[in-house]
């Protein structure tokens, strides 16, 4: 300090002028520590919900946004000074396994002047790395006008590590036999999706990391997100312990999906996990209107021209080889029953539906008739959405199951499909 009164001094043409600079340079220092302290009431009055703030200019080209500020959070969680830090970008945190994916996302969304919610794999200074949650918000001038990011984070490692545990210790979805039978999905208090089965990434159309970047009520219709993200607002166990919901989602591809929720709560190393269990109503309604029309008038629910019958033979797992087609599979495919004999149903069945495709075969080896809608490729070359039902053919000791036979409708997948799009 008195460094610098000798430096003003040295600086003044006379005393007059000395004291004003003096006066000043007290008062921008007492707003600084007035903006200091407020800065501090603020940092300590969030410390609980946040990791470490960081804000950012405008500039996201190369070579990406300047950091202008860090609070002492941020240098707790990735081990770089303020110093170090300010001036810098944050692709100082960016590493190896980051998300690139995410990245994309990120920097699409704040183009757009849109927050952004997500998180990857970062790293600290001494290399370390941790699973680094973002929550980024525009700030804005009296006009309205962008003129910085605030970046919200937090350290999610542990968090990940408890749901691993709930998927390896509790569900371990896609292997329990009776929880893979349903479409489930785990959320945390936040609204969080957690992890999901496969089930229910083939009714969304989502995959894993895209499911993990949303919030719940994201999936559902514009009209029922407010709802039900109220709920997750102040979050009330008696609001979800054994509680159902009829919500309708919107997958992937925009189609609207009718669905009953059922959810219950788990704790996981003093976490509350929200497991919700989804029924796809719009499927059965589907099914049983197939199957009405099916046990009313058998006729009326397959076209000569547009629907087949088949009959297939098990051979090992995953395998089967047709025994009987009927003519009108050529309609469909262009492939005669005859040349079908050798026919595999990787040939005809989507790639991304063959999974489903035998399992709905499997069951039906199991004993139960099934119904599935899957596409299989036309003769054109496109893909052909159908329904197809199924029953099994016992030997004739009724011990298992020799044979499947089949029905697959075109037509009335069509007129289902439309009526729930």
């Amino acid at each position: 300090m008195e460094d610098f009164k000798e430096f003003l001094k040295k600086n003044s043409k006379d005393d007059e002028s000395y004291n004003k600079l003096l006066e000043y340079f007290d008062q921008l220092n007492r707003e600084k520590e007035t903006v200091d302290h407020r800065l501090s009431l603020l940092e300590r009055a969030i410390s609980s919900d946040y990791d470490s703030i960081l804000i950012t200019d405008l500039h996201l080209d190369a070579p990406g946004p300047e950091i202008v500020y860090v609070n002492d959070g941020f240098t707790k969680m990735t081990g770089y000074t303020k110093e170090e830090a300010i001036g810098a970008t944050p692709r100082i945190l960016q590493g190896e396994k980051t998300d690139r994916a995410v990245l994309d996302k990120l920097k699409k969304r704040l183009k757009e002047g849109q927050a952004f919610f997500g998180h990857t794999v970062n790293y600290r200074k001494d290399g370390t790395e941790f699973i680094n949650q973002w929550d980024i918000h525009p700030l804005t001038d009296d006009k309205g006008e962008i003129t910085h990011w605030v970046s919200y984070q937090h350290d999610i490692t542990e968090r990940k590590r408890s749901e691993k545990k709930v998927v390896d210790s509790q569900v371990e979805f896609d292997r329990l036999k009776e929880e893979s039978k349903k479409t489930l999905v785990d959320i945390d208090i936040q609204g969080n999706i957690i992890t999901s089965n496969k089930a229910f990434r083939d009714l969304t159309g989502f995959d894993d990391e895209e499911l993990k970047l949303k919030k719940v009520w994201e999936l559902l219709v514009e009209e029922q997100i407010e709802t039900f993200k109220h709920k997750f607002d102040k979050f009330k166990p008696g609001d979800f312990e054994n509680i159902s919901f009829n919500l309708i989602l919107v997958n992937k591809k925009g189609t609207e999906v009718e669905v009953n929720i059922k959810t219950r709560l788990l704790t996981v190393d003093d976490q509350t996990i929200l497991r919700a269990s989804f029924e796809n109503k719009s499927l059965q309604k589907r099914i049983m209107a197939i199957l009405k029309m099916r046990n009313s008038n058998i006729e009326k629910m397959f076209d000569i021209d547009k629907d087949f019958r088949y009959s297939i033979l098990p051979e090992g797992s995953d395998h089967f080889r047709f025994k009987y087609l009927s003519e009108t599979f050529q309609n469909i495919t262009g492939i005669s029953s005859k040349n079908a004999a050798n026919l595999k149903l990787e040939e005809i069945v989507h790639p991304e539906d063959l999974e489903k495709v035998h399992a709905h075969l499997k069951l039906v080896l199991e004993g139960k008739p099934s119904t599935e809608q899957f596409r299989i490729k036309g003769k054109h070359g496109d893909y052909i959405v159908v329904i197809d039902y199924a029953k099994p053919v016992w030997c004739p000791a009724n011990v298992t199951v020799e044979e499947i036979k089949g029905s697959v409708s075109t037509e009335i997948s069509s007129a289902m499909t439309k009526s729930n799009s």
